[in-house]
């Protein structure tokens, strides 16, 4: 028994230290892109090219060891050039002025306005983990867990996903990969800001006119769209299927971070109803691909259910039910989670899969486009399963009795807090 028990020790101390070593390959929690073929960025006059050869970022590169420990991810995709267009906010049609930083915990951006109240935005490809990093794991060397975990995150998922969008039929923010040097129109914003890839997309709330749908003119946040229904509560409704369809997409793509401050709603008035039509935003998790001794054990159904890698099947569906659907879905009968999921069966046929990756780069598709197509698939033809578990997983959840992600300062009623559909009853 001392043997045994002096081997596990032996094989624990030995598992620490390459954990260790493995996580203290890099002393940086985040850098920009890399520029090919120019040596000094500063003195270069980007007006004078229409495009660059960028890689998004070298920091998540890896070794043998840090790929058993911490995974392959998408390190390769991270770190292989591509060719990106040049973008001048000055040439954005419609006269594109900032009006203000956003943003979340990771990702930098700029939210933009142009002269017909549209609202675009940059949002930045690499990614700043740092505001959520522990003080704990800075001062024992080990930031690196929580910074390498963005190479789980495929740098250019949502180009593929808005063009997956468009043959399912479901609104997206139409992202296009931009690189912007630095310039006059960025202000004060220039040494955050220049010289960095985007992806320049749509906003989820103002001016509707660029989704050229009629009789929807304007587009809500999730909260704005509770107030709405407040003060019109008989007359304000969400297109159920729409929303379940957008919902078993996020499924077949492999998304599992879908709290409620991640949709939009385009509001359509018809006559005496004033319809919300979901309009899902902010796709950095789309093919999330978690490997690796590490993330494996973090990413473990007891601790993160939610936190789920891109398979060819879906490992623990209970686990991406979130508050979101609980509070809009909760009561759409079964028979409309069957209908949508035969829908994008039908619609996301092999070469609408396949045609929709043609916006990557040849050398990214190369890298990841073939396994992804499959693994897409397969989730397609088990989508009818995935779908009625999802539906009895879903009327399984209490009602919720605290209020959506982005929505606590409206003032609710416990019972309103409960569903969409309570406001007003």
């Amino acid at each position: 028994m001392k043997k045994i028990a002096f081997l596990i020790l032996v094989l624990f101390l030995v598992f620490l230290g390459l954990t260790y070593w493995s996580l203290s390959s890099t002393d940086k929690s985040f850098e920009t892109c890399k520029i090919v073929g120019i040596a000094d960025v500063e003195e270069i006059d980007f007006s004078k090219y229409d495009s660059v050869l960028v890689a998004a970022s070298t920091l998540y590169e890896g070794n043998g060891l840090k790929n058993v420990m911490q995974g392959e991810q998408y390190r390769k995709a991270w770190s292989t050039p591509v060719k990106v267009p040049i973008l001048y906010l000055k040439d954005i049609n419609g006269n594109a002025k900032i009006v203000e930083e956003g943003g979340g915990h990771q990702t930098h951006s700029l939210k933009l306005r142009i002269d017909d109240g549209t609202l675009m935005t940059l949002r930045s490809v690499s990614k700043d983990p740092s505001p959520l990093i522990p003080k704990v794991a800075k001062t024992l060397g080990l930031e690196n867990i929580v910074v390498d975990g963005i190479s789980a995150q495929h740098p250019y998922a949502a180009l593929v996903v808005a063009k997956l969008s468009e043959k399912a039929k479901i609104l997206n923010t139409r992202p296009q990969l931009v690189f912007l040097p630095k310039q006059k129109q960025l202000l004060n914003y220039n040494e955050k800001y220049g010289n960095r890839l985007f992806l320049l997309e749509y906003e989820t709330k103002g001016n509707a006119n660029w989704l050229g749908i009629q009789n929807v003119d304007s587009l809500l946040d999730t909260d704005d769209l509770q107030k709405l229904k407040m003060k019109n509560p008989d007359k304000v409704h969400i297109v159920i299927n729409s929303l379940v369809r957008a919902r078993l997409f996020d499924l077949l793509i492999g998304d599992w971070d879908r709290h409620a401050k991640q949709w939009g709603w385009a509001i359509e008035n018809a006559g005496n109803s004033i319809n919300a039509i979901p309009l899902p935003c902010d796709r950095d998790n789309a093919f999330f691909n978690l490997e690796g001794i590490l993330p494996s054990i973090i990413s473990n159904d007891a601790f993160l259910p939610e936190v789920q890698s891109f398979e060819k099947e879906i490992d623990f569906l209970p686990g991406l039910i979130s508050p979101f659907d609980v509070y809009f879905m909760q009561d759409a009968p079964a028979s409309v989670f069957e209908e949508e999921a035969r829908v994008l069966q039908e619609m996301l046929t092999d070469g609408a899969i396949e045609s929709s990756f043609s916006v990557w780069p040849n050398d990214i598709y190369e890298l990841d486009g073939k396994e992804l197509i499959a693994k897409i698939k397969s989730r397609r033809n088990d989508l009818l399963e995935y779908a009625a578990l999802f539906h009895k997983e879903l009327v399984k959840n209490e009602k919720l009795d605290t209020a959506l992600k982005g929505s606590e300062d409206i003032q609710l009623t416990k019972e309103e807090m409960a569903c969409f559909t309570c406001i007003g009853n």
